[in-house]
Formats: structure tokens, C-alpha cells, sequence
């Protein structure tokens, strides 16, 4: 089985560098036209099934490649974004923010921990495995997300994590 994993399109916020998380962005014209080309590259492939997270981002992005592949979209709250609390919005490469995302357990800025994430990922991850055996499936998620399921696969410092950042559109590919 291959898992495929990309990142929704590019919103006004990624374009703007804003932190976007469970804020609910529609993408932007070029992130409508990263979904397009992503679509033709994926033709190539054998996708027996779509899923997407909840936020109109993601799901624009798969509507896009669900249309041209006709492979049906299922929407999976469990690849909702990390909601990033009172940071929400705000420039991405602060000082406030980038400590933020260091501190793995921590909650208290009204956000969702990293580890919260990393057990719901892992599930779904761990869910899909066990379901769709002999069938290659695309995750249409976030961000956040791609990074959390690299580190399923691929072991990482805390460091590489940090670092990690998985552009619009792309596409990971995995063994399942």
C-alpha cells in the first residue's frame, strides 16, 4: 500500500506568512492552481481513495483532484490542523510563536499540544493501515500535519522537526 500526503493549496495567509491552523482560510487563486497541477501529476498514480481534513482549505484542494480522479473525498476530522491558540493569525516567525512550537506539551496558550496531534495522527495513520491493506490512499492535509506523519516514517531530532516544512502542494510518498 502507498500512503500519498500532501499540503492543501496556498491560502492569502500562507501567501502573507500569517499563522493558519484551525482558522478556516479558502485558498487563494494560486493555491487553486497548485491543486490543478498536483491533480495532473497525481494522474499518474493509482488512488483507490481521498482524504481530507475538515478545513476549506483542504477540502478545496481535494474537491479539485476528487473531480479529475473521480475518487470519492472522505473527510477525516483526525487531519485537522494543530489549532495554534492566541497565535492564530499572527506573523509566523516571531519569537512568541517559534517558542510556541518548541514546547511539545504545552497547552497553555489556548492551543492544541503536539502531542495531542501525534496521537490522533498516529491512530488515523494506524487506522488506515489496518483498512485499506491493498489500497493507495492521498491525505489532503496541512502543514502541521505532514510534518507529524514525516516522523511516523522518518526519524527526526527535535531540531529537523522544528525545521521541517512541506510545501503546498507537494507530494510525500510512504509505504504503508
Amino acid at each position: 500500500m502507498k500512503l500519498y500526503v500532501t499540503r492543501h493549496g496556498q491560502t492569502q495567509w500562507n501567501q502573507n506568512n500569517l499563522v493558519c491552523g484551525v482558522s478556516d482560510i479558502e485558498l487563494n487563486e494560486k493555491g487553486i492552481g497548485q491543486a490543478r497541477r498536483l491533480t495532473s501529476d497525481l494522474k499518474e498514480y493509482s488512488i483507490d481513495g481521498i482524504y481530507s481534513s475538515p478545513l476549506i482549505r483542504a477540502r478545496q484542494t481535494a474537491e479539485i483532484i476528487s473531480k479529475e480522479l473521480g475518487v470519492p473525498v472522505i473527510i477525516d476530522q483526525r487531519l485537522f490542523e494543530q489549532n495554534y491558540g492566541i497565535y492564530e493569525g499572527t506573523i509566523r516567525g516571531t519569537e512568541e510563536f517559534l517558542k510556541l512550537k518548541k514546547q511539545f506539551a504545552y497547552t497553555g496558550a489556548e492551543n492544541e499540544s503536539l502531542f495531542h496531534i501525534a496521537q490522533r495522527v498516529y491512530n488515523f495513520l494506524d487506522d488506515i493501515k489496518e483498512k485499506s491493506r491493498d489500497k493507495n490512499v492521498l491525505f489532503v492535509t496541512h502543514g502541521g500535519i505532514c510534518r507529524v506523519i514525516n516522523t511516523y516514517f522518518n526519524s527526526m531530532t527535535n531540531e529537523e522537526f522544528l525545521k521541517f516544512n512541506h510545501p503546498n502542494c507537494s507530494l510525500m510518498v510512504f509505504d504503508l
